[in-house]
């Protein structure tokens, strides 16, 4: 940026109790179903790294602590 006004980044809103126990609702009933495509170790984050700067995963990739 260029200029005298400084932009300075919000801190992520917290989602409202409502969407948080509607997401719930859909979790327990089965409609929505997360996806976890691959998971890694703590050592392996260069390789989960690479593997989604390849564009390959088809859902989330987990890094296990």
């Amino acid at each position: 940026m260029t200029g005298d006004v400084k932009m300075v980044p919000l801190p992520p809103k917290a989602p409202a109790k409502g969407d948080l126990v509607f997401m719930k609702e859909l979790l327990e009933s089965g409609e929505v179903t997360p996806v976890i495509y691959r998971r890694y170790t703590l050592s392996e984050v260069p390789d989960a790294l690479r593997y989604l700067e390849k564009g390959h995963a088809r859902g989330k990739v987990v890094i296990t602590v």
